[in-house]
């Protein structure tokens, strides 16, 4: 009728009044042990989970804060013909629709930012989101460029969309289009 341990190694294959006090009490002790050690595990995984989560949220917005550096750093470098600047933030398989229509790619692209036909003097960007999707972002805003084309003074207002994607450690662009708003 008693089992000769106070504590059975099986809880739940005896009927309560099989078992002395002591042994029903210990059963539901490691019950509420094991309970309570699935609730830290709980917790723990929670934890863990949400520390990757945040980093990976971490990691799209330095994604998002380089992408926009190098928006910006884009700007300037037109704005100085600095086309060795702009080599490094250009795929070699560039694919670009200037603000006209006009589809270049990376060499023509280069060469009409030294035309000595058009002399930005300011470039910088209105507004802009990235979008980031793993190894890819896209880029929507708005630009205005100031300068003078052909010995005349300009203003250019344009919505662009800039795709980057990321290769190794550093991100570059492949395609751009612009479109040109009113002022």
């Amino acid at each position: 009728m008693f089992r000769t341990s106070m504590f059975p190694a099986d809880c739940g294959s005896s009927s309560v009044e099989e078992l002395p006090m002591m042994a029903v009490e210990g059963c539901f002790m490691r019950a509420k042990a094991l309970v309570r050690a699935v609730v830290i595990l709980a917790v723990i995984i929670l934890a863990l989970v949400g520390l990757a989560g945040m980093r990976a949220w971490s990691q799209i917005d330095d994604d998002q804060a380089r992408i926009l550096n190098l928006e910006n750093a884009w700007n300037r470098l037109v704005q100085t013909k600095d086309t060795a600047g702009l080599d490094m933030l250009l795929a070699p398989e560039l694919v670009y629709v200037g603000i006209e229509g006009e589809l270049m790619n990376k060499a023509e692209y280069m060469a009409s930012v030294q035309s000595q036909l058009e002399h930005p003097a300011r470039v910088v960007s209105e507004s802009m989101r990235v979008h980031v999707f793993g190894a890819a972002a896209i880029v929507d805003g708005v630009y205005r460029e100031t300068g003078m084309k052909k010995g005349k003074p300009y203003t250019l207002r344009a919505r662009f969309i800039d795709t980057w994607i990321r290769r190794r450690d550093t991100w570059v662009c492949i395609a751009s289009d612009g479109t040109v708003m009113g002022p």
